[in-house]
């Protein structure tokens, strides 16, 4: 296909010159920039197929370069991105140094906020508003989108119950796809399917208690049918009674695909007063039969092709190492196989964490909260405190929104928890808002915290059985990568006791995490070099093994810690602080890992690489170290 028409737009203002038709064929050409982008790199698919025309209608009525608009959860804004000017870069997006994968600020002012979670534009845009209307500019329109998934979070209806309360003139758009990343699950998944199937409403609940009230009654049994008439229009009308009773005019349900309906609905809200909630009911992957079928894989597909029939032909992975978050849900699926006691709990992750087979073989023992991280924490909590052994599969950048529930209920009480930080450290493509790059500092901060990360993957099973059994919070972390198999003796996990793979006179590196299979790299090259470094495959940064690392600090040239989490905090911050308490001078001690910024969205490999953390980036430190001491001994 030609894009013709998309390739002409440069701003939201070129739409009002197209007619109906060719409104209609920018679509197929939206559609058609999302399939070429995912013929080479993993990219949000389904959820942006979704929202065509919904973006193209938003951007027919209103007017963003004044107007606020937040999409939340952004990995639904690459309509947004094309229709705002940024079709010739987006070729680039995902990729380092491109477009990102969310909206960013930086890249256009039609983007206002970097979302990448979900749950937190109806609170955002309501400050816009009240900032706006403060500033004398109450003419500036606000809406919100926010997707049915997200609806669970209790931010979100923090939000509009504060916005119901001060009356403001917001419009909050419930996209309703019926998925999240997976299936939505929980009563208010029940609610939206009945208000899909409910007739039209905009908002009479007012007008007909109004007409009702009108009504002379006469006797017993007027009032009888007419208290039966009322619950009946309550529940002819059910779709939109909740947010009616929460002070929204509901509007709904509107066909997300229609967009001449959709423009005129929106024409319709666009001046109401006070909050107002459009129901919107999209089709996850809409206009592309497979992305429908299947929206659970099609969320974020490996890089397919099509054949001349349109047929998908999947691109070849390269690489045979199975990644961490497969060899983790290996590990988890046995130990429930062992231990009865064993649940499983995450917030619409089950898809991205790989537990399709736990939720199919133990359905009693797996629980996907839905979006709603603090709930699924606290939850786990009161099973543990029951005598289960509950484990919390969740992004490390997720499990951030749990951080009191993670104090209160699980640490305070000194309760047997796991947690199962997937996307620990560089999350690739996803970005800045996806890296899992703090939970070594916000974990290391609570007492009774054991922390763990495996090397490798022969690390796994073990780390999880040890946390299984201890009588107390642990957290795993490991990252968004293939998990090296690095041949050597098994030694066992012990609470607290590192592995040291081999003893260097040099330097040694001491790896928290799946860089040690670089660091084993590294030494190999060390040596070839002439310089004795050995590694020691940390484990443990909480509690930590000081009596091998402060001896490492004590007998050999140089000790550079190496971790792929903020530095600030971290582990190698823990091996300072280990060596002041004992009073080692530290002078020949180097930290490597991410430093105190926002790191940029790239590939795996390349983003390490600019970091330092990759091997070379490890030999060049050591390098440097061993040089200095050579000075320093000079």
């Amino acid at each position: 296909m030609q894009f013709e028409l998309i390739s002409q737009i440069e701003s939201p203002k070129d739409l009002t010159a197209l007619s109906d038709t060719q409104l209609e064929q920018l679509a197929a050409e939206i559609r058609e920039c999302l399939c070429s982008v995912v013929a080479d790199r993993t990219a949000h698919f389904a959820s942006n197929l979704g929202v065509v025309e919904l973006c193209i209608a938003l951007h027919l009525v209103f007017d963003f370069s004044r107007d606020r608009l937040i999409w939340d959860t952004g990995h639904q804004i690459y309509p947004h991105k094309l229709i705002t000017g940024r079709f010739h870069e987006f070729p680039s997006i995902r990729q380092r140094g491109g477009l990102m994968g969310y909206p960013n600020p930086e890249e256009s002012p039609y983007d206002l906020f970097m979302t990448g979670h979900a749950g937190s534009s109806v609170s955002t845009v309501l400050g816009l508003k009240a900032a706006d209307d403060l500033q004398g500019q109450d003419d500036r329109k606000a809406v919100a989108v926010v997707g049915d998934g997200a609806l669970p979070s209790g931010i979100v209806f923090e939000a509009l119950n504060n916005a119901s309360g001060l009356n403001k003139d917001l419009l909050v758009i419930l996209n309703d796809n019926q998925m999240g990343i997976c299936p939505r699950v929980g009563g208010l998944a029940q609610y939206l399917d009945k208000a899909r199937i409910a007739p039209f409403y905009n908002g009479l609940k007012r007008d007909i208690s109004w007409l009702l009230n009108k009504v002379p009654v006469v006797g017993e049994p007027v009032e009888h049918i007419l208290g039966q008439f009322k619950e009946a229009m309550k529940s002819f009308l059910h779709g939109g009674m909740l947010f009616e009773e929460m002070g929204f005019r509901y509007v709904g349900p509107v066909d997300g695909h229609d967009l001449h309906s959709l423009r005129r609905y929106l024409e319709m809200v666009k001046d109401i007063s006070g909050p107002v909630l459009l129901h919107v009911f999209t089709e996850k992957g809409h206009g592309f039969e497979p992305a429908c079928q299947d929206p659970v894989t099609f969320h974020t597909p490996a890089p397919f092709q099509r054949n001349e029939d349109n047929e998908i032909v999947p691109v070849k992975p390269g690489g045979s190492s199975p990644a961490f978050t497969n060899v983790v849900s290996d590990a988890i699926h046995s130990a429930m196989q062992r231990d009865s006691r064993v649940t499983v709990l995450t917030a619409a992750m089950c898809a991205g964490n790989k537990l399709g087979d736990i939720r199919r073989d133990f359905p009693d023992r797996f629980f996907d909260t839905g979006i709603c991280e603090g709930h699924a924490v606290a939850f786990a909590a009161g099973m543990a405190k029951s005598g289960l052994r509950p484990i919390v599969d969740i992004y490390s950048t997720f499990l951030q929104r749990s951080f009191d529930q993670v104090f209160q209920e699980v640490a305070l009480q000194n309760l047997p928890v796991t947690f199962c930080m997937d996307r620990s450290g560089l999350c690739g493509p996803d970005g800045p808002t996806h890296h899992g790059a703090f939970d070594n500092s916000y974990m290391r901060c609570f007492p009774n915290m054991v922390m763990m990360a495996p090397g490798d993957g022969t690390d796994v099973e073990g780390m999880l059985a040890f946390a299984l059994e201890y009588d107390g919070p642990v957290s795993i972390r490991y990252p968004k990568a293939s998990a090296a198999l690095i041949k050597r003796a098994g030694v066992p996990v012990e609470l607290g006791r590192s592995e040291v793979y081999e003893w260097g006179e040099d330097g040694m590196l001491i790896a928290f995490g799946s860089l040690f299979a670089n660091c084993v790299e590294a030494a190999e090259r060390l040596k070839r070099e002439g310089l004795d470094v050995g590694v020691i495959n940390a484990r443990f940064a909480k509690p930590l093994d000081t009596e091998t690392i402060l001896r490492a600090i004590d007998e050999t040239g140089f000790v550079i810690t190496v971790e792929e989490s903020t530095l600030c905090g971290g582990f190698g911050s823990a091996v300072l602080e280990a060596a002041n308490q004992a009073g080692v001078r530290t002078h020949n001690v180097r930290r490597i890992g991410i430093p105190d910024r926002f790191v940029e969205h790239g590939e795996h490999e390349e983003l390490l690489r600019g970091l330092g953390l990759d091997v070379d980036g490890i030999v060049a430190a050591s390098q440097v170290m061993a040089t200095r001491r050579w000075l320093v001994e000079d």
